[in-house]
């Protein structure tokens, strides 16, 4: 029950916060990120040589490898990389924080969506500026777990019957999906990560039959969607992009099993475009 409260106020709660957003989102399903994938990413958020972008590596638990890898794609692009790292309960300076609002692109690493949440939920004031930056036109990017943050409703990676954490989820059920509260820059999709490499379809099947308004947005390594106008996306990489519908609102369940009929599964290349 917990679960679908969080879920029908989340859709409610960004009802009005996505109509009114003028930025971009470039979601990125992890993995390595070919030469093109990250030009195009600087090209859209107006970057010129010499400019900043802050970089967020609060989901690893190597903060400093992670601001290290992503600082690399971006200073061979002349760029300045800027480390937004810090830890929960640390005093953020003012200065800090108006570097930050003033940033065209803020790129969040990879590592544990949940980490992440937690450590920005305990800086109202960072959050906001994030969300701010998205409605006043900058972009957010993110790759892994920082794609993961990026819909209202999150995919933990959790399972909630099965404890043991698996990538990949051996069964279709109710109830087993844990999802929590991400940035909510999106709120008519979940977004899953790696997803062709690791066989993430189950869950998303889950989330969406017992959630039918929503769609299930998979992006695989190496890929990423290109998000303008709140719900108009461009597939960017190497790889494929599956997008699962449940239209018709079906859900079936028996023996513990779900099941749903007339569910559509849609499978993107890279500059195919699609809406959600």
């Amino acid at each position: 029950m917990k679960k679908f409260l969080l879920v029908a106020v989340a859709l409610l709660f960004n009802l009005c916060f996505s109509q009114n957003n003028k930025g971009k989102l470039f979601i990125i399903g992890g993995g390595s990120r070919p030469d093109f994938l990250v030009d195009r990413m600087v090209k859209e958020a107006g970057l010129n040589p010499g400019e900043m972008v802050a970089i967020f590596p609060q989901a690893s638990t190597e903060q400093d490898s992670s601001f290290y890898y992503a600082k690399q794609q971006f200073e061979k692009r002349n760029l300045k990389a800027i480390d937004f790292a810090f830890k929960k309960g640390e005093k953020l300076p003012q200065s800090k924080l108006d570097s930050l609002k003033k940033a065209k692109l803020i790129y969040v690493g990879g590592g544990d969506q949940v980490v992440f949440m937690d450590i920005i939920n305990a800086y109202p004031e960072v959050k906001n500026i994030l969300k701010e930056s998205y409605k006043n036109g900058n972009m957010i990017a993110g790759t892994s777990a920082g794609a993961a943050i990026m819909s209202e409703v999150m995919i933990t990676g959790n399972q909630l019957k099965y404890k043991d954490y698996e990538n990949t989820f051996d069964n279709i059920e109710p109830q087993n999906v844990e999802v929590s509260t991400g940035m909510g820059f999106i709120n008519s999709a979940v977004i899953d990560q790696h997803f062709v490499v690791r066989s993430r379809y189950n869950r998303l099947l889950s989330l969406i039959i017992e959630n039918p308004t929503y769609q299930g947005i998979g992006i695989d390594e190496g890929t990423a969607i290109l998000v303008k106008n709140n719900n108009e996306a461009e597939v960017v990489g190497r790889a494929q992009v599956i997008v699962f519908k449940n239209p018709r609102r079906s859900q079936k369940l028996k023996s513990q099993k779900l099941g749903a009929q007339g569910i559509t599964l849609d499978v993107y290349l890279n500059g195919e475009k699609f809406k959600f």
